[in-house]
This record gives C-alpha cells, structure tokens and sequence, in this order.
C-alpha cells in the first residue's frame, strides 16, 4: 500500500473515531436537554449511564488521536472503547431490568444521588444506586415504544462494536 493510501485510512479512522465521540456526547447532550426543557428529572441510574456515555466519548476521542504509528496503543484505545461501551451496556440493562419489574416490587424512591455521595462511602452508593429504586423503574420517556434506557444500550453496543471493529485490526481496515 502507498503512503498516500495508508494516510487516507489513518484519516478515515481518526475522523470515524471522531464522529463516534460526537455521537456519545450529543447523546450525553439530549438527556441534558430532556431534563432542563422537557422537566424529565433523572435517575441515579439515568446519571450513571450518562457518565458511562461520556466516558465512552473520551474513549472514542482518544481512539481519534493520532495512534496508527503504534498499532499496540490503537488496540488499547479500542479495548478502553469496549470497556466504556460495556459499562454503558451493563448500567442500561440494569435499567430496564428493573423498569420491567411488576408494580410493587422495585423499592420506594430512595435518596437523591447528591445526598448520598456526600452520606455514604462510593461502593455504598454504587450498590444502592445499581439496587434500583422507584424513581429507576418509572418511565417517562419513549420514542419508537423504547425507553431512553434501551436507546443507551442499543447505542451503547453499536458504537461500542464499530468502535473495537474499527480500532483492533493491526492493518489497515480500507485498501486504497
């Protein structure tokens, strides 16, 4: 392959890896939107997947820097892009799961997530905030019959499956 050719795949790779973190972060940005023009407030699981989101963008973003001269780094961008991804994946599908619990048996609305950050220790607030609780099972929200959870981990897996197709192979991914 030419030098010109390699350049265009490097610049092909870097713009896709871009234009994925772009994605992650308007995502991040319509549920900002959805809750300071559409009153949804959000859960302390809607907040997690909202951090596993931009942690997926800065994955993807990091994936967009300039790494193709060492193949090795690429490939640990696109292991940092599954990991976020798969985060994302595992916190929405905890949503849901609780979302799809019959009346009744989710827990009551539990604390605010600002209030027990600064009561209890993080793994504490980890193990009540992934609990779930009333507010995680009510939906507020649906386009096309799905809740914004679902949305999460179907973007979520997309991106996160293009981002390690896209990031692991050693060569070149288009021939010139």
């Amino acid at each position: 392959m030419s030098a010109g050719g390699l350049a265009v795949v490097r610049d092909w790779r870097h713009s896709s890896n871009a234009v994925a973190a772009l994605c992650c972060f308007a995502l991040v940005g319509f549920a900002l939107y959805s809750q300071q023009f559409m009153g949804l407030v959000p859960c302390p699981l809607c907040i997690f997947q909202r951090v596993a989101l931009a942690g997926l963008g800065l994955a993807f973003l990091l994936a967009a820097l300039p790494l193709d001269a060492q193949w090795r780094l690429q490939r640990c961008a696109a292991v940092l892009v599954a990991v976020a991804a798969l985060v994302a994946i595992g916190i929405a599908s905890r949503h849901l799961y609780i979302q799809h619990q019959p009346a009744g048996t989710v827990a009551a609305c539990g604390a605010s997530l600002d209030y027990m950050l600064d009561v209890f220790p993080l793994t504490d607030v980890l193990r009540k905030v992934l609990t779930g609780s009333g507010e995680c099972a009510k939906v507020d929200w649906t386009f096309l019959g799905l809740a914004m959870p679902a949305w999460v981990l179907i973007w979520a897996a997309g991106l996160g499956a293009g981002g390690v197709w896209l990031n692991w192979a050693r060569r070149p991914v288009l021939a010139a």
